[in-house]
């Protein structure tokens, strides 16, 4: 039909980073086809907080057509190679995350199945001596990947970032101004609806200024003004198996090191993140008000600052899960909108991204196909579970005993799809990658070894070859890995050299 081919009106409801995030994906593709407007109340604020990334992003930056070093100096950044989770398995515990491959394949089977072969007898090192990610991160080095030596662990280092989120916003906003998407200042006070199917017409701006549009997004936070304030959509709650619903932040003052990683540690009845900025860094206790109270979460993180703290701590409330429908009548949702999976893996701006992806992919004609639709939502909701998992996977995977909280995540009865991959882990070492899922098998890897679940056995075939030949492999890989990060510069020096950000003094 002729009137599916025109264009829609877009209108997103919501900066911050997920609004901003939108903007700026839709104004590079539509190219000016569309008429895109971003509804912003200063009044409102963002929640800004989701500072640190994965190595996805970088496609969301090279389809944008980003210079990354002039990203990082007007958004304050670091570089990140990994996370560091303390205190997890058992108190005392530390291990990396870390981005990027461990090892180098070899013959049969993956190379983690000859390295457990030599673990479980006792005769090889922790996976962090195996991976140049992880390797570099306990050196404090960083340079970026070197693809002109493509036979060198130097060409498989994998770097995502820490960044300010409201200077990423600002960023974002100043790209997509540049493309003709307008912004509207001004407060909701009213939606409407059309008749008949129910699909939002406008919104009405406390000015009484009217907006119609055909595509609305929705990007305005945990309340999600459209999805569920007008659509009522519904909620899938998941603080069974998730049970932290506060997190508690505050920026500080830089330390001496400025260290390439994300830290998450777990303290009584939650976990704290650091974050470290060119010129700040980032701090959170994320919590579960059941088991510790506001002022005892707030005590907590303000007791293990690395400096003055700069700023009043600000508390925010949750409920993890995701919205029934991401997409409903002609409303996407995005960011909190759409769900929340606690920062504890920083997938929260990856789920922005892959939102605004899978919007491209099944972009509506002005008919708004129900297929389309349905098929949005199906793949959305593969996202979330798949990172539910992950993430579950950090608090069942515990030795803890010393408090009610870690008992009950140790105890819980978790989603099946994890029980699985548990359980094949246990048995012979084996992990796998679901689909299109976003963790890789190195990811549940380091994640499951790194909070003590141990295989009874490794792979069959990882027997095949020789021990004194696996013992060689694996001490050659350590040694290449060893003289690569000793060639990095140190991480500050990195940065001082190719994107270093106008020094600021960071106001309290």
């Amino acid at each position: 039909m002729e009137s599916d081919a025109r264009t829609l009106d877009v209108v997103i409801v919501g900066g911050g980073t997920a609004g901003w995030m939108a903007a700026a994906a839709l104004s590079k593709i539509l190219r000016n086809q569309y008429r895109i407007s971003v509804i912003e109340s200063e009044e409102i604020g963002t929640v800004g907080v989701g500072e640190a990334t994965i190595p996805m992003i970088q496609l969301f930056n090279r389809l944008l057509e980003f210079d990354e070093d002039d990203f990082i100096r007007q958004t304050q950044a670091s570089f990140k190679l990994g996370i560091e989770f303390v205190n997890w398995g058992r108190l005392g515990d530390r291990y990396i995350h870390g981005f990027g491959v461990i090892g180098q394949d070899n013959a049969t089977v993956d190379f983690h199945q000859y390295w457990l072969k030599q673990y479980l007898a006792g005769k090889a090192k922790g996976l962090d001596h195996y991976s140049i990610n992880t390797a570099a991160c306990l050196a404090n080095k960083f340079m970026r990947a070197r693809p002109d030596v493509p036979n060198s662990p130097l060409a498989q280092i994998a770097h995502a970032f820490h960044f300010d989120a409201s200077l990423y916003a600002r960023f974002l906003r100043g790209y997509s101004e540049q493309r003709g998407v307008q912004r509207i200042e001004g407060k909701i006070v009213e939606v409407r609806q059309r008749e008949g199917d129910g699909h939002i017409e406008s919104l009405t701006l406390q000015s009484g200024q009217s907006i119609a549009g055909d595509l609305f997004i929705d990007c305005s936070g945990f309340r999600g003004l459209l999805i569920e304030g007008t659509l009522q959509t519904g909620y899938e709650d998941w603080s069974h198996w998730l049970p932290c619903d506060r997190a508690v932040a505050v920026p500080c003052a830089s330390a001496k090191e400025l260290t390439p990683y994300t830290r998450a540690t777990a303290r009584t009845a939650g976990w704290q993140w650091r974050i470290p900025l060119q010129h700040r860094i980032g701090n959170g206790h994320v919590f579960s008000s059941k088991y510790i109270s506001e002022d005892e979460a707030t005590a907590v993180l303000l007791g293990n600052l690395d400096g003055e703290p700069l700023a009043a701590p600000r508390t925010l409330r949750f409920v993890t899960g995701k919205r029934k429908k991401a997409w409903n009548k002609n409303v996407v949702s995005l960011g909190l909108a759409s769900g929340f999976i606690e920062p504890l893996e920083s997938t929260s701006i990856h789920l922005v991204q892959m939102g605004i992806a899978h919007l491209l992919t099944f972009f509506p004609s002005a008919g708004f196909e129900q297929i389309d639709i349905d098929e949005y939502n199906r793949v959305m909701s593969l996202e979330y579970d798949w990172v539910r998992d992950f993430i579950i996977l950090h608090y069942k995977a515990t030795e803890r005993t010393d408090t009610p909280f870690w008992n009950y995540c140790r105890q819980m009865e978790v989603p099946e799809t994890l029980q699985r991959r548990i359980d094949l882990f246990r048995s012979h070492g084996r992990v796998f990658r679901e689909g299109n899922e976003l963790f890789t098998k190195v990811s549940w890897l380091q994640v499951m070894h790194g909070q003590r679940i141990r295989p009874q056995a490794h792979h069959p075939l990882a027997s095949v070859l020789p021990e004194n030949e696996i013992q060689t492999y694996l001490d050659e890989v350590e040694g290449v890995i060893k003289a690569c990060v000793d060639y990095m510069p140190s991480h500050a020096k990195f940065i001082a050299e190719h994107c270093a950000a106008t020094p600021v003094t960071p106001q309290r």
